[in-house]
């Protein structure tokens, strides 16, 4: 199974190509899944998952509330009723990643998500990860394994421990946060930026391509959506699509489709299917101890500029920074056991230098 992620400037079209993508691919004999919030035409041969995420907040904090109701009932709450509750900030991202993690199932050739605007895509695949960690710092898994002695614990401690249920609950938030993680993190999956050619929207871009790659996502194909024909006798015209044949020289290999002067539906859209995905980039440790006394770890980093990189270590972890991107990325084995002497960014690649710390580095005789 493939999955293409399909974002972009809001207003860019994104739905459309999103649509139109998973339409020709349905049409070439696929089996094909696309998810997206916003309501379609009918796309024959495609299975559409609508989200709905009042639906789903709604059903979630029922079932929360039930699994609580004795601790709410002790502390004298009043429950809610379904007919009042409306989705929380956040709520659609949920669902959108419950989505992700149902199209696993092997059903599908290829699943085309329809994700939000750019920025908010970028923050909303970074979320699983992110959750995860939150999870594991404040209900560490390993404490379970004392859950049997808690009572005791709490009397002792004269404080009410942990419920075994928050654990659980926890466990299985973790689970289904993986589960999405592990589709966002697969070999098969490619994400596809569509833009409308603006000098804005580069810039967008650059920044965007910037944060999937300190995620480890791939860029599969720029579409550069609405390009105007050149060669109109209309001063304003021409000067547009020359303004626009500026930026689109700047995404090569970029696909580009043609404004037709009317908001298109997707049958309208001649798009290319992603290609076979290759090999995700690695982030290589490269040893140059024997030569410079270094080790050097190597993270690609197309677009990034050098003014907006930040880099803190924070123990066995070091947080990276890219303008307001931020990702914490556990250290390999080797530079754990050593301190970071400096840091570059050379030809789209940040370049971290590690010097072996005496006190862990093993002595050789």
């Amino acid at each position: 199974m493939r999955t293409l992620l399909v974002t972009g400037p809001g207003g860019s079209g994104k739905t459309t190509v999103a649509s139109a993508t998973a339409l020709k691919a349905a049409h070439e004999g696929l089996r094909v899944l696309l998810i997206t919030r916003d309501a379609t035409d009918r796309l024959p041969g495609v299975t559409v998952d609508r989200l709905a995420p009042a639906d789903d907040f709604r059903d979630d904090l029922l079932a929360l509330q039930e699994r609580a109701g004795s601790a709410l009932d002790l502390l004298g709450a009043a429950r809610l009723d379904g007919d009042e509750l409306t989705p929380l900030p956040g709520a659609e991202e949920l669902a959108l990643l419950r989505a992700l993690r149902n199209s696993a199932d092997g059903s599908y050739d290829l699943v085309v998500v329809d994700l939000p605007p750019a920025r908010q895509a970028v923050a909303l695949l970074a979320l699983p990860e992110q959750l995860r960690r939150y999870l594991r710092r404040l209900l560490p898994a390993e404490r379970q394994a004392a859950r049997a002695l808690r009572p005791v614990l709490g009397r002792l401690a004269g404080v009410p421990m942990p419920a075994e249920w928050l654990y659980e609950a926890a466990a299985r938030w973790d689970a289904e946060l993986a589960a999405a993680q592990a589709v966002i993190d697969a070999d098969t999956t490619l994400v596809r930026l569509v833009a409308e050619p603006t000098r804005a929207a580069a810039d967008l871009l650059r920044t965007i391509g910037t944060g999937l790659a300190l995620h480890g996502l791939r860029t599969e194909a720029v579409i550069a959506n609405r390009v105007l024909p050149e060669g109109s006798t209309d001063p304003w015209l021409a000067d547009a699509a020359g303004r626009q044949r500026k930026v689109v020289t700047e995404w090569p290999g970029a696909y580009e489709i043609s404004h037709l002067g009317h908001d298109a539906r997707p049958e309208d859209l001649d798009v290319p299917l992603p290609g076979v995905p290759g090999p995700r980039a690695e982030w290589p440790v490269e040893d140059r101890l024997a030569q410079d006394g270094v080790l050097v770890w190597r993270i690609p980093l197309p677009g990034a500029v050098r003014e907006e990189l930040t880099l803190i270590r924070r123990g066995d972890e070091i947080v990276l920074g890219a303008g307001a991107l931020r990702r914490i990325v556990p250290l390999p084995s080797a530079p754990r056991r050593c301190t970071v002497a400096g840091a570059g960014l050379v030809d789209g690649e940040l370049r971290v230098r590690f010097t072996p710390d005496p006190d862990l580095w093993p002595q050789t005789r």
